[in-house]
């Protein structure tokens, strides 16, 4: 047991159906509909091959997309097989989730094999919009249909879904009401890692807070600030936008109907109220990028422009630079500019290289930042590379997740059996 739940180590395995709940939601290809960036499947891979290789029957749960990102809305099929391919192993697939054919084949699996069900998200239960309005419990969670039909099934349930172990679901949360559960792999190694960067980061620690989902950014940055977790906060993105409104800069129409757009307005006090207590820690651009024909850069100064900001300019890139390599602690969440375009990336790929080549121990964490690190094919000069996105964001915030909360209630609730 570990920080008060069960490991794959606590239980014999073998015979045993497995529930096992992952968070394998990849970026997909808008015309296959394929994954395009697997790292959330691979790092899954250690849990399932053991499992398989102490004999399990497990199935996999799996979301991809969610009724908020639509255009990631999709089958697990093709998961199912980039999983066998990895494995070199067969791992069936079927298209359902909790009906009478898919209940059949969990009954009907042998020793050692993996049945994927299809997308959870495809139930109203699993929907963000069933959790946030419904607010329900996890004993009420584990009266939902998907949980009556399928708990009956196991003998154990295993979480190993550290990126949406933030949410309140029912079939990370439910699960754990009514069977005894347990942590898989990847989010033992998650809770692992990022203790050491919560609790004891060597000094300076630096945090770079950029991408478009500025809620996680303000969610975290009053924390560590305030906590004393992080000794300086570098700025891109969004974030830097909203941080510069809040300091009475115009920006100039495109990139402030971008904001209002997306409904980020509100943020605005939010950031007022942080700078007028951490200013001196937290750093905004100096200057910025924007397409005109060909990249071009604007210093702070001398905004508005009649563009919208996508990038970091040089001098802010620089900056940033020179005080990562005096970094001992790096935790980078969110791509600095849009990276995606080759005009606009020169800020996320040198702040990404700059921590890659720095002697420091360094985390990076989010969907867009695991790919932008892929990119530039520098997974392997980061210490660790976090599946979580906003479930990162929230355990740094100090926030206890709903499903490692289930977990250890689960561990109270039932004995270890090792039989």
């Amino acid at each position: 047991m570990i920080n008060g739940m069960y490991t794959l180590d606590d239980f014999n395995l073998k015979g045993k159906t497995i529930l096992a709940r992952f968070d394998m939601n990849s970026p997909l290809d808008p015309k296959t509909r394929e994954p395009i960036d697997i790292t959330r499947i691979k790092e899954s891979l250690p849990t399932l091959k053991e499992l398989t290789e102490k004999g399990a029957k497990t199935v996999i749960l799996i979301h991809q997309g969610s009724d908020i990102e639509y255009h990631n809305y999709a089958s697990t099929e093709p998961h199912s097989r980039i999983i066998s391919q990895l494995l070199g192993k067969p791992v069936e697939y079927i298209d359902d989730v909790y009906g009478p054919a898919a209940r059949d084949k969990i009954r009907n699996l042998e020793n050692g094999q993996i049945l994927m069900l299809e997308n959870v998200r495809f139930m109203a239960e699993e929907m963000t919009l069933f959790e946030t309005k419904l607010n329900l419990t996890p004993e009420e969670q584990a009266k939902t249909l998907v949980v009556r039909k399928l708990a009956p099934l196991a003998d154990l349930y295993i979480c190993d879904a550290f990126a949406a172990a933030h949410r309140s679901q029912p079939t990370l949360v439910g699960m754990e009401e009514v069977l005894p559960s347990a942590m898989g792999r990847l989010l033992e190694k998650e809770i692992t890692s990022l203790n050491q960067l919560l609790k004891n980061p060597d000094k300076p620690c630096i945090f770079i807070l950029g991408g478009a989902k500025i809620q996680d950014a303000f969610l975290m940055m009053s924390s560590v600030l305030e906590n004393e977790v992080a000794d300086l906060i570098l700025t891109g993105g969004l974030v830097a936008h909203i941080m510069l409104l809040a300091k009475g800069i115009s920006l100039g129409k495109p990139s402030e109907d971008l904001i209002k757009n997306k409904n980020l307005e509100e943020y605005i006090d939010q950031a007022k109220g942080i700078l007028n207590k951490f200013e001196d820690r937290i750093e905004l651009p100096g200057d910025s990028a924007y397409l005109s024909g060909e990249r071009k850069e604007v210093e702070v100064s001398n905004l508005p422009v009649e563009y919208t900001l996508m990038d970091i300019g040089s001098n802010t890139i620089s900056k940033y630079e020179q005080i990562i390599k005096c970094a001992k602690t790096i935790f980078f969440n969110g791509p600095v500019g849009v990276f995606e375009k080759t005009e606009t990336e020169l800020g996320t790929k040198s702040i990404l290289s700059a921590i890659a080549k720095s002697n420091t121990f360094s985390v990076i964490g989010g969907g867009d930042s695991i790919t932008a690190v892929n990119k530039y094919n520098l997974a392997n000069n980061i210490s660790y590379i976090s599946t979580g996105g906003g479930a990162l964001v929230r355990f740094l915030s100090g926030e206890e997740l709903p499903a490692i909360k289930a977990l250890k209630k689960s561990a109270k609730k039932f004995k270890c059996n090792n039989d």
